[in-house]
């Protein structure tokens, strides 16, 4: 009776740490978003972001934001913002007409306002490699650029005659091609979605303490008109490719319950923003 007394608590005593080591395994590592402002960029001419005449003579004010993500396993800026030249008293016109811009600090004020430093950081990864999301992008070289083999290729190939000097320092590189699981848990997804150019992505974050995922869009939408009625660029690198990237896009919001974050948009902005601040 004694031995089979024995016995059932063994037994118990095991069980109960299986189930600990389940619930172990299963708990989602403690992920943690910051939202910065990389700029704002005041678009004169908002009949750019269109194929036809639909915004002519309209104009619309963007914000130019930038993330940091804080894994266990280290920590990933998510696009870098307009360049620290243009951190200027007044706005600078550019010679095209389209764009007023200006940034309000540095990267090192900024992250030193969230309790970083550059040397932070273990990965460094941009929606894409246009201007207003490569500024402080050379800033980042000792971490590591997760970044499309096309989308590389485009700025940074031996081959190419004339690099994009934005990105030029940055050498530690991890070429990827289609999507990535940042940290191999699932709760930072870089997602393949071309159009906007060659290798255009977007990110895929679970936030400790949000009931529901963030999705960043990079430059796949650049304000609500644009979601709602699959307004393509008029300098996209592909229209087709942008659409199908949409409809691709919108599928897997819907499957992860995703709280959808256009990048540009001043009301997105303040929405995470808000969220942030809740927890």
């Amino acid at each position: 009776m004694k031995k089979l007394l024995f016995l059932l608590i063994a037994v118990s005593i095991v069980s109960c740490k299986n189930s600990e080591k389940k619930v172990e395994e299963t708990k989602k590592p403690e992920v943690k978003l910051y939202q910065l402002v990389g700029g704002s960029i005041l678009v004169k001419k908002l009949e750019v972001f269109s194929q036809d005449t639909t915004y002519t003579g309209q104009s619309k004010q963007f914000t130019d934001a930038y993330y940091v993500i804080s894994h266990p396993k280290g920590n990933l800026m998510w696009d870098a913002g307009l360049p620290e030249q243009l951190v200027i008293p007044e706005p600078y016109n550019e010679p095209s007409g389209v764009y007023r811009i200006q940034r309000p600090d540095s990267l090192a004020n900024q992250l030193k306002s969230i309790g970083f430093t550059i040397d932070d950081f273990k990965y460094f990864a941009m929606s894409h490699s246009h201007f207003d999301h490569t500024g402080h992008a050379n800033y980042l070289k000792d971490a590591t650029l997760l970044i499309q083999e096309n989308e590389y290729n485009a700025n940074l190939a031996d081959t190419l005659q004339q690099k994009n000097a934005a990105m030029t320092a940055l050498t530690n590189v991890k070429k990827i091609n289609g999507d990535y699981d940042v940290f191999g848990d699932g709760t930072v997804v870089i997602k393949y979605m071309p159009g906007h150019t060659i290798g255009h992505q977007v990110l895929y974050v679970e936030v400790a303490g949000l009931d529901k995922p963030v999705l960043l869009t990079g430059d796949l939408y650049h304000f609500e008109e644009n979601r709602e009625n699959k307004g393509v660029p008029s300098f996209n690198y592909d229209v087709k490719q942008t659409l199908e990237s949409m409809d691709k896009f919108e599928a897997f919001a819907k499957e992860k319950n995703a709280t959808v974050i256009i990048q540009h948009s001043p009301k997105d902005y303040k929405k995470l923003e808000k969220l942030l601040n809740s927890l």
